[in-house]
C-alpha cells in the first residue's frame, strides 16, 4: 500500500498527544498535504521546533470531536476510550509507518524482553551485512524510518500500540511471552492478550509468525494466524516442528528445512536464561528473512547489553550490585529472582499495575535474604512475601541501597529489580536505574570521607 493509499493531500487529520510518536505522526501528514491538527492536553507539552509549520498545535485544550476529521491518530499512551475506540478512522504511527515502508518488517512483542530482541536482531542483521534500523516503541517513532535507507526495518510493538492496529502485517512477527501487565491500562488480562495478539491476526500465507512454545498463552496465537509458525522453547516442545529453534546449554540449535544448526552463545554477552531465549527467537527471525544466520550470528560477540536490564553495574567488597531497573512487572522480577545463583538482597516496588505479587513468593523462597521494599506498592509486596523471606520498608531507593550495603555479605548479590512502575518517584525506569548507580556511587565515597 502507497503513501496515497493512506493519507492523502487535503485529508483532515487529528492528532492526539506532542510526544514523539505524535510529533513524528503531525509531521509525516502535514508532508503529505494533510490539514493536521495536533492537541495535548498538557500547556507545556512537546518540543515544538521541529514540528512542520503548517501543523496546527492547540496545548494546554481538551480533546476535540475526532468525528470532524478524516483520520485520528492517538499517541499510544492515550487510552482508546478518549477518542471513541478502535475504528476504520483511527491510525497509530506504528501501522502508519508499515503502509508506507517499502522494505520487509520484523515485528517483536512479548511482556518482557522485548527491546533486548530488536537490538540483537539489528546487530545481527547489520553484522551480515544488511541496513537495519529499529523503532517504535525504544523512544524512536517508527516513522522516522520512512526514506532511511534500509534493508529491514524492526519494530518494536507494545499492547498499547498494537491494540488500535486495524491490517497491520508484518512479514516477520516475533512473540517472546505474555504474562500480566499493564491491567491498569487493558482492564483485565484478557483484553491485554487480545491486543497482544493482533500482532499475527493479519498476517498472510506467505508471512512467518515466530512462537514461544513455552508459553501456553503465546502458543495459542497459532490458531489466530494463517502465517507459517517456527517454534522456539524447550527441546522437548519443539522435536516435531519443522522450524524451531532451542537453547541447549550454551548454544541454540536451530531446526529448519535445510537441516539443523548450532549457534554457540560463549563469548556474548547474553548471560541469563531469558536473554538465551530472545536470542533462540531472534536467530528464528532471521532464517525467516533468508538471511545466512551462521554469518550473522558473528556479531553475538559484540552486542552490547541494554543497560538497566539486569546489567552488573558494581562490584563492592566481593558484593555484585545489579541493575534490572527495566523490569517493571510482575514476570520480569520473577524471571531475574529465578536466574540468580548468588544470595539476594532484593530491592523492589514503585507503582504497581494492578498485577498479582504473589508469584514473586515463590522466585523468591530460597534465594533472597531480605527484601527491601519502597513506593507506594511497598506494603502490598511485603504481604505477598510474608513467610517467604525477611523483609523491610525503606523510605526511598537511596535508603534500600544503604540498608542492602549495611546487610550484604561476599558471595552476596544486591538486585534492583522493582517487578512495579517507577512514576511514584521517579520519571522514567532509566532514571530509577541511574539513581541506583548514584547511590551505589555515593557509598563508596562516603566510605572514603
Amino acid at each position: 500500500m502507497n503513501q496515497k493509499d493512506v493519507i492523502a493531500n487535503g485529508d483532515r487529520v487529528l492528532v492526539l498527544g506532542l510526544g514523539r510518536s505524535g510529533r513524528s505522526a503531525a509531521n509525516f501528514c502535514a508532508e503529505q498535504g494533510a490539514r493536521v491538527v495536533a492537541v495535548d492536553e498538557a500547556e507545556g507539552a512537546g518540543e515544538l521546533e521541529s514540528l512542520h509549520e503548517a501543523v496546527e498545535v492547540r496545548r494546554g485544550e481538551p480533546f476535540p470531536d475526532s468525528g470532524n476529521f478524516d483520520w485520528v491518530i492517538p499517541s499510544p499512551g492515550i487510552p482508546s476510550r478518549r477518542y471513541g475506540g478502535p475504528g476504520p478512522r483511527v491510525l497509530g504511527d506504528i501501522e502508519l509507518a508499515a503502509r508506507t515502508l517499502c522494505v520487509p518488517i520484523v515485528a517483536v512483542t512479548g511482556t518482557n524482553g522485548k527491546t533486548t530482541t530488536v537490538a540483537l536482531l539489528e546487530a545481527l542483521l547489520r553484522h551480515a551485512g544488511l541496513r537495519a534500523a529499529v523503532a517504535g516503541n525504544v523512544g524512536r517513532p517508527a516513522l522516522s524510518l520512512v526514506g532511511e535507507p534500509l534493508d529491514v526495518a524492526i519494530l518494536e510493538v507494545s499492547s498499547f500500540q498494537l491494540e488500535i492496529t486495524q491490517c497491520f502485517a508484518p512479514e516477520v512477527s516475533v512473540v517472546l511471552n505474555v504474562a500480566a501487565d499493564h491491567l491498569d491500562r487493558h482492564g483485565d488480562l484478557e483484553a491485554y492478550t487480545a491486543a497482544k495478539r493482533r500482532l499475527v491476526e493479519a498476517q498472510t500465507p506467505e508471512a512467518t509468525c515466530v512462537l514461544n512454545a513455552d508459553d501456553p498463552t503465546v502458543a495459542a496465537f497459532a490458531n489466530a494466524t494463517r502465517a507459517k509458525v517456527s517454534w522456539f522453547g524447550a527441546a522437548s516442545r519443539t522435536t516435531d516442528a519443522a522450524r524451531a529453534a532451542w537453547v541447549d546449554g550454551n548454544a541454540v540449535v536451530l531446526r529448519l528445512p535445510g537441516g539443523e544448526q548450532r549457534i554457540r552463545l560463549d563469548g556474548s554477552p547474553l548471560s541469563h536464561r531469558h536473554d538465551f531465549s530472545n536470542a533462540a527467537a531472534a536467530l528464528l527471525a532471521l532464517a525467516a528473512l533468508e538471511v545466512d544466520v551462521s554469518k550473522a550470528a558473528g556479531g553475538l560477540k559484540d552486542f552490547v547489553g541494554l543497560p538497566h536490564r539486569c546489567r552488573p553495574v558494581a562490584l563492592r567488597a566481593g558484593v555484585s550490585w545489579i541493575d534490572d531497573s527495566k523490569a517493571t512487572n510482575v514476570a520480569a522480577a520473577e524471571a531475574a529472582l529465578r536466574g540468580s545463583d548468588r544470595p539476594l538482597l532484593w530491592i523492589a516496588g514503585g507503582r504497581g499495575k494492578g498485577l498479582d505479587f504473589a508469584p514473586l513468593a515463590a522466585a523468591a523462597r530460597g534465594r533472597v535474604r531480605r527484601a527491601l521494599l519502597i513506593g507506594e506498592s511497598a506494603r502490598e509486596i511485603e504481604t505477598s512475601l510474608a513467610g517467604t523471606c525477611p523483609t523491610l520498608r525503606c523510605e526511598n531507593l537511596d535508603a534500600a541501597v544503604r540498608a542492602a550495603a549495611d546487610e550484604a555479605r561476599p558471595g552476596d548479590a544486591v538486585l534492583l529489580s522493582p517487578a512495579c512502575a517507577s512514576f511514584d518517584q521517579f520519571r522514567s525506569y532509566a532514571e530509577r536505574g541511574e539513581s541506583f548507580q548514584r547511590a551505589i556511587a555515593a557509598l563508596d565515597e562516603g566510605a572514603g570521607a
